[in-house]
């Protein structure tokens, strides 16, 4: 057996891949941003495409004669109101749930008019026809659409001296509708779903584009990851969205073509291309599993959870069944930790047995490494041998560790994205389980927790340096826990009690082995 799989080595594999789960992964690969409602990250820009596959979003925009900022019409559900502007885009879009509501009791708007382009928003790839058509307002067969009422169908016009475009949009209450657009004439044209929505809750949103082909493949563009234009086709879902919200298009009857482009801060927008007509559904709001399955339960793949996304649905599935049940998302956390703890506990179990094992054996590991230490292959000779006659293989504590580190990293992810926790309460203080324990109760008694199970899980670390790293570990996670939802922070805290549980009663099992093989020993001799 190699030294590289000594116990030492194996602790620091755990700490490092531990780590893995919400430092080095969100530090590198997630992109953080200001916690505000309104960021001004891109300025307004309506250029028009240059080509057929080429949407230039940093040449300047073209000189506007109308006021973009005037509404021609309002759409209005029990679940949203969206304004449409005199250039025929959705300009503001508020959710009118009570659990979308900000700090001051407002409904949030999932369109930032600062941000560029707006949905439903036309650029064509003729220059000469886009500065016209950003400076000729839309004209409306209604000033005022209630979706309780039988007509819910808006149709926008707009006149460009030989092309006539029109717009017919029908809504539903849930914030999807229903476009066709139809040119007089042929004439090549981008529109876009709209920018992703800018309502940044935390440091750990992820903006991007999501794209769904006919083969169900998932293209994942985040911001900053466009370098040129790239285009897909056969397209059933195009998506822009953060960490709780989308707006998108979708066709999974009639595929669709589309490009993703950039603005000059490195953020990703989509638009679908066409000649003339245009036939698609769409939809603007949150990433809620069950109003996007009563749309269209293939809408889920808009919910991306990256890496461990086939592990990360059916847990979420889980999840959601166990709430059901209980009507608490808090104490559904609770639950499910404890059944996959059940269910993982013959791995950590032998994890377990093995650590106690190699503490047993530290003894001697240091004498032979101290004896052999001139001569590496008879160091390892003599430490294989060591490990045969008395069972132990330092493998064995680190296999269950590799195993189930992608399913609590796909429970990391689901409780991180899931919109459902958002104003759900636990108990007690715990109000709002997307948000961090205002009072810092979970995650100092996160780290209270993995203290106390470091002080009594066996260790054979010897190296000083390794021995004070593991004894910060529980101050280093208390800190970087202080921030992160509750809901992610009641998950660590009922995993680490399950732990703490499962170590006493291994160390117990144990010492019983022990005293078993000792008394046998004595009675032989």
């Amino acid at each position: 057996m190699s030294e590289n799989l000594s116990q030492q080595k194996r602790i620091l594999i755990a700490v490092v891949l531990s780590f893995l789960f919400f430092v080095i992964y969100d530090y590198f690969f997630i992109p953080k941003i200001p916690v505000e409602q309104n960021a001004t990250q891109a300025e307004q820009n309506n250029s028009a495409p240059q080509a057929n596959v080429n949407i230039n979003t940093q040449a300047p925009k073209p000189e506007l004669s109308i006021n973009q900022k005037a509404e021609i019409a309002v759409v209005k559900s029990e679940h949203f109101e969206a304004h449409i502007d005199s250039l025929g885009r959705i300009a503001k879009f508020y959710l009118s749930d009570k659990k979308y509501k900000d700090e001051n009791g407002k409904s949030i708007n999932l369109v930032d008019t600062s941000l560029s382009p707006l949905p439903l928003e036309i650029r064509f790839a003729d220059t000469k026809i886009n500065q016209e058509a950003f400076n000729t307002p839309y004209t409306t067969s209604q000033k005022t659409v209630n979706i309780s009422d039988e007509n819910t169908t808006l149709i926008l016009t707009q006149n460009l001296n030989d092309l006539v475009i029109t717009k017919k949009i029908t809504f539903y209450k849930y914030g999807n509708y229903d476009l066709e657009i139809n040119l007089n004439k042929d004439t090549p044209y981008f529109i876009t779903p709209g920018y992703r929505p800018n309502i940044a809750v935390d440091s750990y949103t992820v903006h991007g584009v999501l794209i769904l082909d006919k083969a169900d493949k998932i293209t994942m563009l985040e911001d900053g990851d466009v370098e040129n234009d790239e285009s897909f086709s056969n397209v059933t879902l195009m998506a822009a969205s953060d960490r709780y919200y989308s707006a998108f298009f979708y066709n999974f009857n009639n595929q669709l073509n589309a490009v993703v482009t950039k603005d000059k801060h490195e953020n990703s927008i989509v638009f679908a291309s066409a000649n003339n007509t245009f036939k698609a559904s769409g939809y603007i709001g949150s990433k809620e599993h069950d109003v996007l399955r009563s749309i269209d339960p293939r809408l889920d793949d808009v919910i991306e959870y990256g890496w461990f996304t086939f592990i990360a649905k059916p847990m979420f599935e889980f999840l959601n069944f166990l709430h059901g049940y209980m009507g608490n998302w808090g104490w559904a956390i609770v639950i499910m930790t404890l059944i996959v703890r059940i269910i993982l506990f013959p791995l950590t179990y032998k994890s377990m047995i093995s650590m106690n094992k190699l503490k047993d054996l530290a003894p001697k590991m240091k004498e032979i490494r101290e004896r052999y230490k001139g001569d590496p292959q008879k160091m390892n000779l003599h430490m294989m041998e060591l490990y045969k006659k008395h069972g132990a293989n330092p493998m064995s504590g680190c296999l269950p560790i590799l195993i189930q580190i992608p399913i609590f990293f796909a429970i990391y992810r689901v409780l991180l994205n899931a919109i459902e926790l958002k104003a759900a309460p636990w108990a007690f203080w715990i109000t709002d389980l997307s948000v961090m324990d205002p009072w810092f109760i979970l995650p100092i008694f996160m780290g209270l927790t993995m203290f106390i199970q470091q002080l009594i899980t066996p260790m054979a670390i010897q190296d000083p340096m390794q021995e004070k790293i593991m004894k910060f570990l529980p101050l280093i996670f208390t800190f970087f826990f202080l921030t992160f939802p509750a809901g992610l922070t009641l998950y660590w805290c009922i995993n680490n009690i399950c732990s703490l549980i499962q170590q006493i009663i291994v160390n117990k099992l144990f010492k019983n082995h022990k005293k078993e093989e000792i008394a046998k020993h004595e009675h032989r001799s």
